[in-house]
């Protein structure tokens, strides 16, 4: 009997503790595990969207991945810094979509724990524009492509099973990893997922797209805090903006376990879809079309599709299918790559491009995240330099702004923006620049990359930055260039020309002609003699000589010394964009002697016959050219080159 009755006992403990383990408390402990933080603002969409305003990405860094590794440096790119988003901050973005890969950084199941220091390397990226109060977006970007080592998110693979389960314990360690976050940080389920076949989707392969989908929403919304509140971004079939609002198979994911703090009528779900139309234009590097819109000038440059009326229709779209629903659209990356090598137009087009679907996303109620992928070459999308941290093309960006009728932040400007200082001890003095900083602040000075010391090299009163004479007495002799970093607008460049008023050791004179006269030549053919007409010899390592042309159409040129009296050895070349356009010169060669070439004596001349000539061979326009001699064919004295000892002018006439 006494058994029986501790077996029932037994059985009753056990059933109380299982009734009490698996019903929902209302203990505190639980209440805390769903509470959110105080400073997490709730955000309607049209809210979102506004506060969101132009997005920039951080392409190519995060995601970026060699044999299956992730690395922010893999692909060529620097390392990030707070100042490079800080940089991209002050240009007029408010929201940065970072793209992140995890692939090997992932471990073995069941737990696929992320590596430690690479969850840590994203927090503190996301961390450097969190801080500055952008918008991020972060999401699983390289795992879902089959064209990247290690790629497994893969909706047409043939375990499922195994891959939800990866994929769920990733979201579950990012979303903890954010929890508190407010709702300045948006989390994106993945990147372009589809079976990397190009056109209509298996809708099997769509459903396992939409289950990835829904197990990204739950297990987030499940690890609390503000996750249970924030906005989630979700892309139909490889972001395809028919493929994702037409009748394809996309599903939008049920939010069964969002926060009831959330007002019943409004949506805390967004969509993501991606923008390259046409792709001709935007992306594929092989094509000769290089303009977009109705102000394209040449017609065989043009797109058979994709314009104007195209761009508006698939904005329109989603807005027709989600964003009158309540779910506002992300257009997570956009734009159309650098193709000036093809057609020396091709950024006024790319600006149009940017404009228009900047207004289009303005007009129906999306979010415009232009691509940038660091590269500022030919075929890049850069639109910053991310190793200088400066902006590589304003216009666009001025265009994406105006898209959106947001306000572009002030340029402040610098006086003077041409200087010289005389490195002679009775001639040196301080440089004072006024600033006009129209609401900015100065955040550094460059001179190249190396910034100056503020209090030792430099210092503010006011508007009024003193670079010391100090520093400048250090300065090589010829043009030092220092670069003001504002807070905000375009950087503010002055040029100084350091020289050297105590070295007058002798005089010199420029003979030149010109070895081609041709109207239009694939390369300028200047023949020079420098002659010493002083009494004393010259030493040619202080000696520089200026050819003043225009570029005609902005690409990388080449330098070449045919002969030289003192040996081709003996003479470099560089070129230098002038800082302000002269009639016939926007650039000018600089024609510099090492030591080898020894000294000039008195009365004595030497020759010196150039090629100056674009990497791709296209032609310069020398008519008109400054220092272009159309008539010689034997050398002249030509005062239109310029010749400068010690870092003095000594011979010619500045443009």
């Amino acid at each position: 009997m006494l058994s029986k009755v501790k077996s029932i006992l037994c059985f009753l403990l056990a059933f109380v503790f299982i009734f009490t383990t698996f019903i929902p408390c209302s203990s505190s402990e639980a209440q805390a595990a769903s509470a959110i933080t105080s400073d997490f603002t709730q955000l309607n969409a049209t809210q979102l969207v506004s506060e969101m305003g132009a997005g920039w990405n951080l392409g190519n860094q995060l995601e970026a991945a060699t044999d299956g590794t992730p690395s922010e440096t893999a692909w060529g790119n620097p390392t990030i810094t707070p100042a490079l988003i800080q940089k991209v901050k002050a240009a007029g973005f408010h929201s940065i979509r970072i793209p992140v890969s995890y692939l090997s950084k992932i471990g073995s199941g069941p737990n696929y724990t992320i590596d430690a220091a690479w969850l840590a390397r994203v927090k503190e990226v996301v961390d450097y524009a969190y801080n500055q109060g952008m918008y991020v977006i972060i999401n699983m970007h390289g795992d879902g492509y089959h064209t990247i080592t290690g790629g497994w998110l893969l909706c047409d693979s043939s375990d499922q099973t195994a891959i939800k389960a990866k994929y769920q314990k990733v979201w579950q360690q990012i979303a903890n990893t954010f929890a508190n976050y407010d709702e300045h940080l948006i989390f994106e389920s993945m990147n372009e997922e589809f079976d990397g076949t190009y056109g209509t989707p298996n809708t099997t392969y769509y459903s396992n797209l939409n289950a990835y989908n829904q197990i990204f929403v739950d297990t987030v919304r499940q690890t609390g805090g503000n996750n249970s509140a924030r906005w989630l971004l979700v892309p139909g079939w490889n972001t395809n903006i028919d493929y994702t609002a037409g009748n394809y198979g996309f599903v939008i994911p049920s939010d069964t376990y969002r926060s009831s703090t959330i007002p019943s009528a409004e949506k805390r779900i967004m969509i993501s879809a991606h923008y390259y139309s046409p792709w001709d234009f935007c992306g594929d590097t092989s094509s000769q079309v290089t303009q977009w819109g109705a102000t394209a000038t040449n017609a065989s440059r043009v797109s058979t599709w994709g314009q104007e009326d195209y761009m508006e229709s698939q904005i329109k779209l989603m807005n027709d299918k989600f964003v009158k629903q309540g779910y506002p659209v992300v257009i997570g990356e956009c734009g159309a790559i650098d193709k000036t090598g093809a057609d020396s137009t091709n950024t006024v087009y790319r600006r149009a491009f940017a404009k228009a679907l900047s207004a289009y996303c303005k007009n129906y109620g999306a979010v415009p995240v232009i691509w940038d992928n660091g590269y500022n070459g030919s075929n890049g999308f850069g639109l910053f330099d991310r190793s200088a941290l400066t902006v590589t093309q304003q216009g666009i960006i001025n265009a994406i702004l105006e898209g959106l009728n947001t306000v572009i932040p002030p340029d402040s400007t610098i006086s003077p923006t041409e200087t010289t200082f005389d490195k002679s001890t009775s001639g040196q003095a301080d440089i004072a620049v006024t600033m006009t900083l129209k609401g900015n602040t100065l955040g550094a000075i460059k001179n190249g990359t190396a910034a100056l010391k503020a209090g030792t090299d430099y210092t503010v009163s006011g508007s009024t930055a003193t670079i010391l004479k100090s520093y400048l007495a250090k300065q090589p002799i010829g043009l030092m260039t220092l670069t003001f970093n504002f807070s905000a607008g375009k950087d503010a460049v002055m040029t100084a020309n350091i020289i050297d008023s105590s070295d007058q050791s002798g005089s010199l004179k420029i003979q030149e002609f010109n070895g081609s006269t041709a109207a239009a030549v694939n390369a300028l053919n200047p023949k020079l003699k420098l002659v010493n007409t002083g009494t004393a010899p010259i030493q040619l390592s202080k000696v520089k000589i200026r050819y003043y042309y225009t570029i005609d159409s902005e690409k990388e040129q080449s330098f070449t010394c045919d002969w030289s009296t003192v040996g081709a050895s003996n003479i470099t070349g560089s070129f230098v964009k002038m800082p302000a356009v002269k009639t016939g010169a926007d650039h000018y060669l600089e024609i510099s002697f090492s030591s080898g070439a020894g000294s000039l004596a008195a009365g004595q001349s030497i020759e010196i016959q150039t090629r100056i000539n674009k990497t791709d061979w296209s032609n310069y326009t020398q008519t008109g050219d400054y220092s272009f001699n159309s008539a010689s064919t034997t050398y002249i004295d030509w005062t239109k080159i310029t010749a400068y000892q010690s870092g003095n002018l000594m011979w010619g006439i500045e443009p």
